[in-house]
């Protein structure tokens, strides 16, 4: 699934060719996907022009005078930008075209989503799908005293913590793998015994490999491409993640593999205590 570094990947690859660009059509080729697409949408984009973007977690926002279009890639969804009679494919489910080109959403698996936000109903950052998301890792208010305030009174383990994204947004899998290694925490410590100390680390190294990722980026995914079809490369500075049996890049350890919550988690014994 594309995390938070690859959807920022992609803001930064579509920005570009948006941006002041003025929408001259809109193609549907099926009905939605997670959701159904908004029943106006063509109506609504049609003659409207690009004010700007943006990113909430791993959703992507193009903003317009009057609304905002919201995106979500799902597990295997990507963005690119093509020359307006590019053929389409069998996945590729939404054309939004900008004169000589369009922005064209694949999605094979269809866990994606298109969405329309119109500003009548309020700040986007309001919108029911962002109401119970958590700080951005990448911004000033992240810190390690958020994660330690907001910790007290949970019961649940670090890792856990990481993936639900009601404290912190968008540290998916691998860069919460990542994160916890470098800042030599074990996936399964509780929250309320981390220290304000220990958080403080945790937080400078997030906001560490996500920027990483971003300038790399991003991570070759399984379904994942960027903007110019080509694949990031952070995943050659893994330290634990998808390394299981491995010797570990600091101690010679064997990294070891385990399911949290349905997720496969990667970890060295010795390294994260």
């Amino acid at each position: 699934m594309p995390e938070l570094p690859e959807v920022e990947v992609t803001r930064l690859g579509v920005s570009p060719h948006l941006l002041g660009e003025r929408v001259t059509s809109v193609v549907m080729r099926r009905s939605g996907l997670r959701w159904p697409f908004p029943d106006d949408l063509e109506q609504q984009l049609l003659g409207k022009t690009v004010l700007s973007t943006a990113r909430r977690g791993k959703y992507l926002l193009i903003v317009f005078q009057h609304g905002v279009l919201i995106i979500h890639l799902g597990m295997s969804g990507h963005l690119r930008i093509l020359p307006k009679n590019t053929p389409a494919k069998l996945h590729d489910h939404i054309d939004i075209g900008f004169g000589k080109q369009v922005l064209r959403m694949t999605d094979p698996r269809r866990f994606g989503a298109v969405l329309w936000h119109d500003n009548a109903a309020g700040d986007v950052q309001n919108h029911p799908l962002f109401q119970r998301l958590g700080v951005e890792p990448l911004t000033e208010e992240f810190d390690g005293t958020v994660l330690y305030k907001a910790t007290r009174n949970k019961k649940l383990e670090i890792k856990q913590m990481l993936l639900a994204g009601n404290i912190v947004v968008g540290v998916g899998n691998i860069y919460a793998s990542e994160s916890l290694f470098r800042a030599g925490i074990s996936p399964f410590s509780s929250v309320q015994r981390i220290s304000l100390a220990r958080y403080k680390k945790l937080a400078q190294v997030i906001k560490e490999i996500l920027a990483e990722a971003i300038v790399q980026g991003g991570s070759t995914l399984r379904d994942f491409v960027a903007v110019n079809g080509n694949s990031g490369y952070f995943q050659q500075n893994y330290y634990v993640y998808d390394r299981n049996e491995l010797p570990c890049r600091k101690c010679n350890s064997i990294i070891q593999q385990v399911k949290q919550g349905q997720r496969s988690t990667f970890y060295c014994v010795k390294c994260q205590k």
